[in-house]
């Protein structure tokens, strides 16, 4: 068990570099959610679902993370700083990364029925502060989410992806390869594909706008045949 909390702190450390030892990281709200989570999970299997979410109440109190007991998180899950939504039916895998005010949220079912609403991320996911995972999706191994993006539909595996809604991203290689990108930004001079289309557009425009110049101006010089026969004589 030991062992395990070490292995698990180091996690921690090659992916913060603001800790200085494990003790340190050892108070932070993220540790101490996961901590109070895995009660409340094993609580909830039980089936004692009151105790469950009393569990989890206390931790949101203490942490502000709120993570459902129902939720499934695999190893080594980090929460870098808290404010953190965690729904009821995500799954989680190994080693995933959520920043702060991050919302694993979900879907209202039409049928009533309370099944998967909620999003699946696989090994390896960094999702950025302030984004939002919604519905029965799944994220596929080493995504990034980039900050703030909202993402609605499922994303490949290694996938990049920012905006509202989520769109992905072209990644440099040497950027991909690493193994942990902080907070999912990799591509901060990746060109944005909105941008490209509007620069297309604006390009359209401007040559559009001096054809026009052109036609007006050749119908404002008098052709040969609007002149008259007399000053077509003297031309």
């Amino acid at each position: 068990m030991v062992r395990n909390l070490i292995a698990y702190l180091d996690s921690v450390k090659s992916r913060d570099p603001a800790p200085r030892s494990r003790a340190e990281i050892l108070i932070y709200p993220g540790v101490w959610s996961l901590a109070f989570h895995r009660v409340a999970h094993r609580l909830y299997r039980l089936r004692l679902f009151f105790l469950a979410r009393a569990v989890n109440h206390f931790s949101r109190f203490l942490t502000g993370n709120d993570i459902h007991p129902g939720a499934r998180i695999g190893k080594r899950f980090f929460i870098d700083h808290g404010f953190t939504v965690i729904g009821e039916t995500a799954e989680i895998g190994d080693d995933v990364t959520l920043y702060q005010n991050v919302t694993l949220g979900g879907t209202d079912p039409a049928n009533g029925i309370a099944g998967k609403r909620h999003p699946t991320l696989g090994d390896g996911v960094i999702v950025g502060s302030g984004a939002q995972v919604l519905g029965p999706i799944v994220v596929g191994p080493r995504a990034r989410i980039g900050a703030n993006a909202v993402v609605t539909k499922s994303v490949p595996e290694g996938a990049t992806m920012v905006g509202i809604p989520a769109r992905q991203m072209l990644v440099d290689v040497t950027a991909y390869q690493r193994e942990f990108l902080p907070y999912g930004t990799v591509c901060s001079e990746c060109p944005d594909p909105e941008k490209q289309k509007i620069e297309a557009l604006r390009a359209e425009v401007e040559q559009l706008q001096r054809r026009l110049t052109s036609l007006l101006e050749q119908r404002a010089t008098p052709g040969p045949e609007s002149l008259s026969f007399e000053e077509r004589d003297r031309a």
